[in-house]
């Protein structure tokens, strides 16, 4: 298929699927649970993935004029096994990512008495037939769950205190997110901004846009729909507890489809049940986007064309192999950012390296920046199962800011240090004045 062919997305599809990139349960449930807790800084989360969606248009028009994705051309200066290294990293992160959606999806159906396993299985069958849907056909379904969603939601808010709450918390963030500064809170706003800006989510969309100049005001334009979004969830949880309509039991996860049944009457209403299942809508449009990019990655990889029959064999195999990792549970925001500053730290420093020497700055060793992806990867892998399994474990005030930490620092050290042993020999043979 030629460049030509797949540009075929224009300004509101390519909007429309980027925003789709994130806003899905994690960014929903999360923002909920984080609020339940620490009030209007719980946007924290939601209001840094659009601003790092905005710094996305800064880099859209070089994705854009490069087409494939990191691994692809990282892989083509650097070699094969930085090609591999980058893919397996992405394709191990996305596997995480979308296990969270089909984990909070469930419980969400749970709630109105969908038994779980087979909530699951549905759900991971969904992701797979909708990964394998056209761009153009996917972003106007999406287009619809979204707006759905937010209606949804929105109706909610109006109907507990007519939206007011909505500009409290947006007047109240600032100060509190001051106020609450925190390692933790740098790992999630770190880890969340850096990610964006390299998220194979986002470039597949991207690539596909009419013109760079559509790719960069898309871009623009999902930030600051993100940043309108990511009160929403803040306002219906405060708005909730003011008007005292939450029962002692509810927790943080639960307290929004417990809002949207008392929505629609109850959580055994017919309008209960629908506006609860609303919002697992956008999990749909995440879940599938991951599962897109994953298959992208196994093609890649392995070199095989891109058919549909490898397309669907692919995408039936990871929907299968992230169904298992969710029929075993877990957490919702930590589980998401730990993913993403695992492979984010292993990936940021070849790529800084390869943007370094294409703008005619630096050019540094195939060696060094294999070595660099090697020493990255290690320590983001090794410091996210200790943060997973050891939770105790904290040298940095957050697991997140852990996995920063020893994998960007790792890789650097691997960068400079590969790179000085290699320049060695020549600065010895250099005449002395």
């Amino acid at each position: 298929m030629t460049t030509a062919a797949v540009r075929n997305l224009g300004m509101i599809s390519l909007t429309t699927l980027l925003v789709s990139a994130h806003y899905g349960l994690g960014f929903i449930l999360g923002t909920a649970e984080k609020t339940f807790t620490v009030g209007a800084q719980g946007s924290l989360y939601a209001v840094t993935v659009g601003l790092g969606m905005m710094a996305l248009g800064l880099l859209a028009p070089f994705y854009w004029q490069r087409i494939d994705p990191l691994w692809t051309l990282l892989g083509d200066r650097y070699g094969q096994p930085v090609k591999v290294g980058i893919g397996v990293m992405s394709w191990a992160s996305f596997i995480g990512i979308e296990a969270v959606q089909i984990i909070s999806a469930a419980a969400i159906f749970e709630i109105i008495g969908f038994p779980r396993v087979l909530t699951m299985v549905g759900i991971a069958g969904l992701f797979c037939l909708l990964s394998l849907l056209p761009l153009e056909r996917a972003s106007w379904l999406f287009r619809g769950l979204l707006l759905l969603n937010v209606l949804v939601l929105g109706a909610a808010l109006w109907r507990l205190d007519q939206g007011m709450a909505y500009g409290q918390v947006v007047l109240n963030f600032w100060p509190a997110a001051g106020q609450g500064f925190s390692p933790a809170m740098v790992g999630v706003a770190l880890s969340t901004w850096l990610l964006v800006l390299i998220d194979m989510k986002c470039q597949q969309f991207v690539v596909r846009s009419q013109s760079a100049t559509i790719a960069r005001w898309s871009c623009v334009a999902a930030g600051a729909i993100f940043v309108v979004l990511a009160f929403l969830p803040t306002a219906l949880v405060t708005a909730a507890q003011q008007a005292d309509v939450l029962p002692g039991e509810i927790t943080g996860k639960t307290v929004i489809p417990y809002i949207l049944g008392w929505l629609g009457g109850g959580t055994h209403s017919s309008w209960g049940i629908l506006c609860i299942a609303s919002l697992a809508l956008p999990a749909l449009g995440l879940g599938s986007n991951v599962l897109r990019i994953q298959t992208k990655a196994n093609l890649d990889i392995l070199h095989l064309d891109d058919v549909p029959s490898y397309r669907a064999g692919f995408a039936g195999l990871n929907a299968a192999l992230t169904l298992g990792i969710a029929l075993r549970g877990g957490e919702i925001v930590g589980l998401i950012v730990c993913f993403y500053a695992a492979y984010l730290s292993a990936v940021w420093v070849p790529f800084l390296a390869y943007l370094l020497e294409q703008a005619k700055r630096v050019a540094f060793s195939v060696v060094s920046v294999r070595f660099a992806l090697l020493m990255g990867g290690v320590a983001a892998l090794l410091t996210l199962g200790v943060s997973l399994f050891l939770p105790d474990a904290v040298w940095f005030g957050s697991p997140e800011l852990n996995v920063l930490v020893m994998g960007l620092g790792f890789s650097s050290l691997g960068l400079l240090t590969a790179q000085g042993v290699e320049s060695l020999p020549i600065l010895l043979k250099q005449p002395r004045g």
